[in-house]
C-alpha cells in the first residue's frame, strides 16, 4: 500500500511520515534533502538552477514510486511526484523563474512518468498557513532555506489549494496543521491516526 503525504515546505510531511512509521510499523520513503547537489544553489540563484532540480526532483520521485508499487509492505512517502509537476515548475515558471521551452520539456516527460505509475492509495495534504510555515522553517534551521521568499512560499500555497480542490487520483485526506498540532500534542495526533484508519477502511 503506498501512502504520499503532500504539503507545503515547512508543513510537517517528515515529521508526520516519522510518526507514522513509529505508530504503525509502516515503511518510510523520505525526501532526499539533505543530498540533493542543487538545492543549496537553487535557493541563492532560482533562475539559474530551476530545471535542473525540478529534473532532479522528479526522476527521484518517478524511481521512488516504482520502487514503492514493487514492494509487498505499506510505505508512507514524503512528498507525491504530482507536487513537483502541479506546483512547483508552475509556479516558478509563473514567476519568471523558468523558462518556457524547459517548463514544456519537463512537463512533457511528467505526463509520460505518470503514465507508467499508480496514484497513491491515500494522499493526504498538510494544509498550512504562512505564518505557521514561516515558523516551522526558521525552528528547523536549515541553512539553505533561510534565503526562502515570501511570495514563493504564498505561490506554493495558492497553488497547493487549487490542486487539491480538483484532485481526483485516489482517495484525500486534508488535515489542517495551523489546528492539528500533531508534533506537541498527543490527542492531536491520535485524531489524524482516525482519521487515516476510517479512510484506508473505507468508513465514514
Amino acid at each position: 500500500m503506498h501512502i504520499a503525504i503532500a504539503g507545503n515546505i515547512g508543513s510537517g510531511k517528515t515529521t508526520l511520515t516519522r510518526m507514522l512509521v513509529d505508530h504503525y510499523n509502516w515503511t518510510p520513503k523520505f525526501e532526499s534533502v539533505d543530498y540533493n547537489p542543487y538545492l543549496s544553489d537553487f535557493y541563492n540563484d532560482m533562475e539559474r538552477w530551476s530545471f535542473n532540480i525540478q529534473i532532479y526532483f522528479l526522476n527521484k520521485r518517478f524511481l521512488d514510486v516504482v520502487e514503492i508499487r514493487k514492494s509487498d509492505k505499506v510505505i508512507v512517502q514524503d512528498r507525491s511526484i504530482y507536487e513537483d509537476a502541479c506546483i512547483f515548475a508552475p509556479n516558478l515558471h509563473d514567476m519568471g523563474l523558468m523558462a518556457t521551452r524547459d517548463f514544456e520539456n519537463y512537463q512533457s516527460l511528467f505526463s509520460l512518468m505518470v503514465s507508467l505509475v499508480e496514484a497513491p492509495d491515500l494522499l493526504i495534504y498538510l494544509k498550512s498557513s504562512i505564518p505557521n510555515l514561516v515558523a516551522n522553517i526558521q525552528k528547523r534551521g536549515r541553512e539553505y532555506e533561510s534565503s526562502i521568499r515570501l511570495d514563493y512560499l504564498k505561490g506554493l500555497n495558492e497553488r497547493y489549494d487549487q490542486w487539491i480542490e480538483h484532485y481526483s487520483d485516489g482517495k484525500l485526506l486534508v488535515i489542517d496543521v495551523d489546528k492539528l498540532k500533531f508534533q506537541d500534542r498527543p490527542e492531536d495526533f491520535s485524531a489524524i491516526c482516525d482519521k487515516i484508519e476510517a479512510q484506508l477502511n473505507g468508513l465514514f
